[in-house]
C-alpha cells in the first residue's frame, strides 16, 4: 500500500507552535510509516518526516509573509495531483479544494473533513461526495448533506504528553486567543474560582486580545505565556490543576482535551460540539453550560482522579487506535475499488 498524505501549508507539518490539520497529518503519517506503510508526505519543505517528503513551498504562508497562501495552495494541490498515479490513496487534510480534482484523477481520495469553516464550502463537498469518501473527526461535526465512510476520532503519541499526578495550584487556558474559544470567560472562571490562571496559545485575534486579556495581566492572577512549543506544552498541560475550555462554537474536536487528559489532567468545558465524545462527565473531567456550573466544577476538581484522565485517553485516543481504524478505511476504499 502505497499513502500520499496531502498536508495544509499554512504551517511546518509538524508545527513549531500552533497548526492543529498540519499536526494530525504528521501523526498519520508516522504512524502509518510505524506500520509498514509506505507513506509520501506533501507539506512545506521545512516538514520533518521519516516518509519521503515532497514539496514545492518552501515554509508555511502563515509563518512567511512574502509567500502568497492562493499561489502557493494552488502549486502545491496540483503537485500531487500530476504524481496521482503513483500512490495507492490520497489522504487529504487540505479541505475542500482538492476534492476539485477528485474526478480527473483515477486515485481514490480520502478527506478528513477537520470542521467546515462556513456553510459557504459545503457545495464542494456535496458535489464530489459520490466519488470521494469522507471521514468527519467527531460525530458532532457530521453534515446531515454528506455521506461519511466512519468517524475517527484524533489520536496522539503517549510519549508526547507524559502522565503527571502531582499538580500545582493553577488553571490553564491552551488554544487559539479568539472570542470563539473564550478566552475572557476562562479568565472569569479562574478569578471567580480563586486560581491563578496560565494563558497559552497563538494570538489569532489581536483586537480582542488587547481588550479582553491584557488588561488582566497586571493583576498577578492571569498570566500570558506566549504560543507554547511541545516542551513547554508537556509542562503546562501536566501541571495544571484543570484545564478551562469554555467554547462559544460547536467545536469540531479538540486536540488540547484530549492532551490534557492525556496528561493525567481534567477538562472543565462549555458541553458544545464534540464535548461530550471526549469527556466522560464527573470522571475526567466535567461539561458545564454556564460560568457558575463551571466555578462549582473547579470547587469539584479534587474528585477526579489523574490516573483516570489518562486510562481513558490511552484508550480512546492514542496513536495507535486512530492509525488502525485509518489502515480499515483505506483497506475498505481499496477493497471496494
Amino acid at each position: 500500500m502505497k499513502i500520499a498524505i496531502l498536508s495544509p501549508i499554512a504551517w511546518r507539518t509538524p508545527p513549531r507552535n500552533y497548526g492543529p490539520w498540519e499536526q494530525v497529518a504528521s501523526t498519520i503519517c508516522e504512524g502509518l510509516i510505524k506500520s509498514g506503510i509506505e507513506v509520501s508526505l506533501f507539506a512545506t519543505g521545512d516538514s520533518i518526516t521519516s516518509g519521503t517528503l515532497n514539496w514545492v513551498c518552501e515554509r508555511g504562508y502563515a509563518e512567511d509573509p512574502a509567500i502568497d497562501p492562493k499561489v502557493w495552495e494552488g502549486l502545491h494541490i496540483s503537485n500531487l495531483m500530476e504524481q496521482a498515479g503513483e500512490f495507492d490513496l490520497i489522504h487529504n487534510h487540505f479541505d475542500f479544494l482538492p476534492l476539485t480534482y477528485s474526478a480527473l484523477i483515477k486515485t481514490p481520495i480520502l478527506t478528513t473533513i477537520h470542521g467546515f469553516s462556513s456553510s459557504k464550502i459545503l457545495p464542494v463537498y456535496q458535489r464530489y461526495n459520490a466519488n470521494t469518501h469522507y471521514i468527519s473527526i467527531s460525530d458532532a461535526d457530521r453534515h446531515p448533506s454528506l455521506n461519511y465512510l466512519r468517524t475517527i476520532h484524533h489520536g496522539i503519541n503517549p510519549e508526547d504528553f507524559p502522565f503527571c499526578e502531582e499538580k500545582e495550584d493553577y488553571l490553564l487556558y491552551f488554544g487559539r486567543i479568539h472570542p470563539h474559544k473564550g478566552t475572557h470567560t476562562a479568565i472569569e472562571i479562574a478569578r471567580l474560582s480563586g486560581y491563578k490562571l496560565k494563558i497559552a496559545g497563538l494570538i489569532q485575534d489581536k483586537e480582542y486580545f488587547n481588550a479582553r486579556v491584557q488588561p488582566h495581566l497586571d493583576s498577578g492572577k492571569v498570566e500570558y505565556v506566549g504560543n507554547a512549543d511541545p516542551e513547554a506544552r508537556k509542562q503546562l498541560l501536566g501541571k495544571a490543576k484543570a484545564i478551562l475550555h469554555p467554547i462559544y462554537f460547536d467545536e469540531p474536536f479538540g486536540l488540547s482535551v484530549v492532551e490534557a487528559m492525556m496528561c493525567g489532567t481534567p477538562v472543565i468545558a462549555f458541553n458544545r460540539g464534540s464535548m461530550p465524545e471526549l469527556i466522560l462527565n464527573g470522571s475526567t473531567g466535567f461539561l458545564v453550560k454556564t460560568v457558575e456550573e463551571a466555578i462549582k466544577a473547579a470547587e469539584s476538581l479534587h474528585l477526579i482522579s489523574p490516573e483516570n484522565c489518562r486510562k481513558h485517553a490511552l484508550r480512546n485516543f492514542s496513536t495507535g487506535r486512530m492509525i488502525e481504524n485509518y489502515l480499515e478505511a483505506y483497506r475498505e476504499i481499496l477493497g471496494i475499488r
